[in-house]
């Protein structure tokens, strides 16, 4: 029974030490540890009783204490503690000693500016803290007692030989007598001086700030001269004389702690810039009204790449997940929240991001759709196909059925990007659906043009029976649409998909519907209407001269449908090519109506600058088919190659040799079409010719035709009744003089 009073502690010690990275930080050993239950990361300061004098005891028990007690943002924050015989255990939350830090950013280029700004700001309102607040003297600031936690935050320690400047009852020894060392950071003016109670630690601030910029501190004497710290003037920044006011002989005039740092964050000073703005507003961002939240995160996309990559990471993703999971941010957060992202490994951001993706997903919000849909690209290689499937495709869907074209044209951009993960059941049948649906009865030609490019880019990942029934209808379709890009757009998508198809196929029915595009109105549809006939001749004859490659032509006809491996060849595209066509078409004709086809059109030919997209403003002005003011004004760059006439043609290319042949037999190939389409004509207007005679001519028994008999036997009726009043009117008599006519 007796041992159980004698366990040691230690072993019921809730965290455990890892023996790596061990550091000294005065009288304590820092090392990293972890939570045993949860291996949550910390820090955990050790001082070993049996190692120091009794003086650094009771310097270690008195840390110990303040840590406990001292709670601030910027004081390093306690998390548990222990106190045994032999040893005492400070845990804190994982931070690095700020030497190491700046030691290990100098191996990268150096810390920002920005980030030095910040740290001092920080380390400026813990004293700040300490002096106005709790009434207390640090007596120990300096380099060693800084530390940096995993947000490249500064954060104030080292409590070891803080005092109340009413008095202690017990007196803690001064830093130069547990290490004479640090004698040269004492104020000039001793300790018994008539300036402020907070005059020594400004010196000791002053002190710090030039090693942050200078590195170790050699002499008193050496605070006269900025050294490296000339920074600051170079920065157009004017911290000079409020730097010499910190190191002033003269203690009087040393400024408090608070006066300091609103003398740094007036115009122009050090601690005056978007950085520190942004964290000051992160750390009040509960107490914002709901407006000033939503303008925050829309000027914080334009100053996140200057951030620190560790802030964004740990400071700022927390913030934008909350907003959007409690603060009702909207869509406005996506922007910001995508760039965070790229600092993330792809087990962070399964994590952290994509969860919040797949919840936006069902959002009813427009505004929010349409963002996600347009920067689906930089998220779409961390999602899986289960998620795509079962949480997303089914809501994103909703797109193709939207009153709004912008919503249409970027949920039909979208499936080139999520093709390559839907199933078979998703990708086959519920979203062919979708795209006949679009491709016949869209009333914008842009949306349906683009439905038949995107379907001859996600042709590949189709089963081979499902490409067997839907290509050439649907490629046939839309060379009978009335808008010019979306002939052309058929045209293309019967070349670039020609390897699915069989040469019974080409012949009997993608010819046939080729040739009558050789007469469209519009030039562009013809000449790759010529370009397509000339290709797949080629192959004809291929075949017609050596009809063992028939096989190896047609290999593909029945190929198996594409893994997703191939996506990163074409999403370039997607993201450019169809959003700046959709966007200028559908801008430039109005909703229900086709543009007339004209000659020499180029509606396909890529643009030669930017264009500027106004689909969402457009749709603005049908009332609740508007789509919030972000979403548009995008301005989007076509670059060369991103269409199907610009890609290379390949083996489908027919050399000059066949040129005289494949005119002849392209002319009899039209002859042919044409005769047959005017017998058909006449077939037609004989039948109903015969119809209309059999129905309004036919002759009765009587010699009389059907017209002629029902004419004769009204003109009887009329006559009949006729006949019918005089007699009732003769029946009556004429009336006498006088007499009232009775009913």
């Amino acid at each position: 029974m007796w041992s159980f009073f004698a366990r040691d502690p230690i072993k019921d010690f809730n965290y455990e030490l890892l023996p790596e990275n061990q550091e000294k930080s005065g009288i304590w050993t820092l090392s990293r540890g972890k939570r045993k239950t949860t291996s949550e990361p910390v820090s955990v300061f050790v001082y070993e009783v049996s190692q120091g004098t009794e003086e650094q005891t009771q310097l270690a028990k008195a840390a110990l204490k303040r840590t406990k007690t001292l709670r601030h943002p910027n004081i390093l924050s306690y998390v548990d503690g222990l106190e045994t015989e032999k040893s005492l255990y400070i845990v804190t939350e994982p931070v690095t000693p700020l030497a190491a830090h700046l030691k290990l950013q100098a191996e990268k280029g150096g810390a920002s500016d920005l980030e030095v700004s910040w740290g001092l700001h920080q380390i400026v309102k813990a004293l700040s803290f300490l002096v106005n607040d709790c009434h207390l003297n640090h007596n120990n600031l300096g380099m060693w007692a800084v530390f940096v936690d995993r947000a490249g935050e500064w954060k104030l320690g080292g409590l070891d030989h803080v005092t109340s400047d009413q008095g202690d009852s017990i007196s803690l020894p001064p830093p130069k007598v547990i290490n004479p060392d640090l004698e040269r950071y004492d104020p000039p003016e001793g300790p018994g001086n008539d300036g402020e109670k907070w005059t020594g630690d400004v010196w000791r601030l002053g002190c710090l700030i030039w090693e942050v910029f200078n590195g170790n501190l050699p002499r008193a004497s050496s605070l006269r001269s900025l050294g490296k710290a000339d920074r600051f003037v170079s920065l157009h920044i004017n911290v000079s004389p409020h730097y010499c006011e910190l190191v002033g002989a003269n203690p009087k005039i040393r400024p408090n702690p608070a006066r300091f740092l609103l003398n740094c964050r007036s115009p122009g000073g050090f601690m005056n810039n978007s950085f520190v703005e942004s964290c000051l507003f992160l750390e009040e961002i509960q107490i914002k009204e709901p407006a000033e939240k939503q303008q925050f995160f829309q000027d914080l996309s334009e100053n996140l790449d200057s951030f620190p990559e560790d802030f964004c990471k740990h400071k700022v993703l927390p913030q934008l997940l909350t907003a959007f999971e409690f603060g009702n941010a909207g869509a406005v957060v996506l922007t910001p929240l995508f760039k965070v992202g790229k600092y993330l490994s792809a087990e962070e951001y399964q994590q952290k991001i994509i969860p919040v993706i797949v919840k936006m997903f069902s959002s009813t919000d427009r505004a929010m759709r349409i963002r996600l849909l347009q920067q689906m690209e930089q998220f779409i290689q961390y999602l899986n196909e289960a998620a795509v499937n079962s949480q997303i495709f089914p809501h994103v869907v909703h797109g193709f059925t939207d009153t709004n074209p912008a919503i249409r044209e970027q949920t039909v951009k979208s499936m080139l990007l999520l093709a390559p993960k839907l199933n078979e059941a998703n990708l086959n049948q519920e979203l062919m659906r979708h795209f006949a649906r679009l491709q016949a009865r869209d009333d914008q030609g842009p949306i349906r043009c683009n439905t038949t490019v995107c379907l001859g880019k996600i042709a590949p990942y189709l089963n081979a029976g499902m490409r067997q029934r839907v290509l050439i209808s649907a490629f046939s379709r839309a060379t009978k649409d009335p808008f010019p890009a979306s002939r052309a757009a058929g045209v293309l998508g019967f070349a670039a998909t020609h390897q699915y198809y069989s040469v019974a196929e080409s012949a009997s029915r993608i010819l046939p519907t080729l040739c009558t595009l050789t007469m469209d109105p519009d030039k562009n549809v013809r000449d790759q209407a010529f370009k397509a006939i000339k290709s797949f001749l080629s192959k004809l004859e291929t075949v017609s001269e050596d009809p063992s490659k028939l096989a190896e032509i047609e290999k593909e006809v029945t190929a198996s449908a594409q893994t997703g491996g191939s996506a990163a060849t074409w999403a370039g595209w997607a993201v450019t090519g169809v959003s700046s066509l959709t966007s200028k078409l559908i801008r430039n004709a109005p909703a229900g109506s086709e543009a007339p086809p004209a000659e020499n059109s180029t509606t396909l030919q890529p643009a030669a600058g930017p264009v500027t997209t106004n689909t969402a403003n457009k749709a603005q002005t049908s009332g609740a088919r508007g789509v919030q003011s972000e979403t548009s004004n995008e301005e989007t760059v076509e670059p060369d190659g991103d269409r199907w006439d610009d890609e290379d043609w390949g083996s489908l290319e027919v050399n000059a040799g066949y040129s005289n042949y494949v005119k002849s037999l392209l002319f009899f190939q039209c002859l042919t079409f044409y005769i047959l389409k005017c017998r058909f004509i006449l077939v037609f207007a004989v039948r109903e010719n015969r119809k209309y005679i059999s129905n309004n001519h036919a002759f009765t028994p009587s010699g009389l035709s059907k017209a002629e008999l029902a004419k004769k036997k009204r003109e009887e009726r009329r006559k009949e009744l006729e006949a019918k009043r005089a007699e009732r009117k003769a029946a009556k008599g004429p009336l006498k003089l006088g007499a009232r006519k009775l009913d």
